[in-house]
């Protein structure tokens, strides 16, 4: 039986985590919880799954997501933590020798070859949770030496088809109103900007070891195709399901191998339909852009885009600017920064810090 830690246990996506892991208790256990400030959810997680930790962050520090991460109990880390604070978990996860099954794209994002070096280090494994990268690394294990170009999907958001100056003035309800997936809201705003798969343009060059020139993304309305991968000789693999959560994560449990599990629902290509594909309209969604472009530069880049992102996104959900001032605030933190190369995480941090500053100045 092997041990898991669910950190951002109170989440959308730590609650899916949760519910694999019920109908696999057979064969894992929940070692550790933590959540960063819902106390009464992982009070009541708790009390049902009796992890040795249960830690929140909001009153015991962050530190709580590392010690969760390297109990020795521990196997598995799945990471489903919001933002830049995930990263330490992950790195310290991955020295101690641990499978992370990863949620949280900004630990890639900002730190990639750190992450990197710390798996190699170690002898840790990073499997990605997100239902592209999943759908990506079902497709290629086993055929690596021949993958040419990757191809992600994005549903488009809520306002894949608005016009421009419609799109600037939405509102959190509009942005909230995700027309496939259910995610928390900071991950739903960033699917509305599609920031989210700019994100994992980023994340598909480290976990994948390709180009960005070989890295591309088409909008697909329907969320059933997550990824497509093309190998030399011209054949494409594509992975195919209902948009739901559960099946990355079990498969991040298990990869290699699978496991049967009748709580994922089955495929059914008459209910599906049609199946449509169409460009990014990367003019009107300048955050995809900008972040796409801030992978492409490297070094700091990267980190500063993610960390004004967050900002920026944190402001609009307060109600505290217009759904239009998401992209500017990043294109102008970005084009403040003076690229670094990225040879340690103290590197990664004061340029976080920095970015921060520079988006909130631009906010005020």
């Amino acid at each position: 039986m092997r041990g898991v830690a669910v950190l951002g246990s109170t989440g959308s996506i730590g609650k899916s985590a949760l519910a694999v892991l019920g109908r696999q208790r057979e064969r894992f256990r929940v070692v550790a919880l933590t959540a960063k400030d819902n106390a009464p959810a992982l009070a009541r997680q708790a009390t049902e799954w009796s992890p040795i930790l249960a830690g929140l962050v909001a009153t015991q520090g962050p530190e709580v997501l590392v010690e969760a991460a390297t109990l020795p109990e521990v196997d598995i880390v799945v990471n489903a933590v919001v933002g830049a604070a995930g990263l330490d978990a992950t790195l310290a996860a991955l020295r101690a020798g641990k499978r992370v099954a990863l949620a949280n794209k900004e630990t890639l994002v900002m730190a990639g070859d750190l992450v990197q070096a710390a798996a190699h280090a170690g002898g840790g494994e990073l499997v990605p949770v997100d239902s592209e990268h999943s759908a990506v690394l079902q497709c290629v294990s086993g055929r690596e030496s021949g993958l040419a170009r990757l191809i992600l999907t994005a549903s488009g958001g809520p306002f894949r088809d608005w016009a421009p100056e419609r799109i600037a003035g939405a509102t959190v309800d509009q942005a909230l109103q995700h027309p496939t997936w259910r995610m928390g809201n900071k991950v739903t705003v960033d699917s509305a900007t599609l920031a989210n798969k700019a994100l994992e343009v980023i994340e598909a060059h480290y976990l994948f070891g390709l180009r960005y020139e070989a890295l591309e993304v088409v909008v697909h309305p329907q969320s059933i195709v997550h990824a497509f991968a093309e190998f030399c000789d011209g054949s494409v693999i594509a992975q195919l399901g209902f948009p739901s959560m559960e099946l990355p994560i079990l498969y991040a449990l298990t990869h290699p191998e699978r496991l049967a599990d009748d709580g994922i629902p089955r495929f059914d290509p008459v209910a599906v339909g049609a199946l449509t594909f169409e460009p990014v309209r990367s003019d009107v969604f300048r955050a995809f852009r900008a972040g796409v472009e801030a992978g492409r530069t490297g070094g700091t880049a990267p980190a500063v885009y993610s960390a004004a992102n967050e900002v920026a996104v944190a402001a609009f959900l307060s109600g505290g600017m217009p759904f239009g001032r998401i992209a500017e605030t990043i294109e102008r933190v970005l084009d403040q920064h003076r690229v670094l190369p990225v040879h340690d995480l103290e590197t990664v941090r004061a340029v976080d810090q920095w970015a921060r500053e520079r988006a909130r100045e631009a906010l005020a």
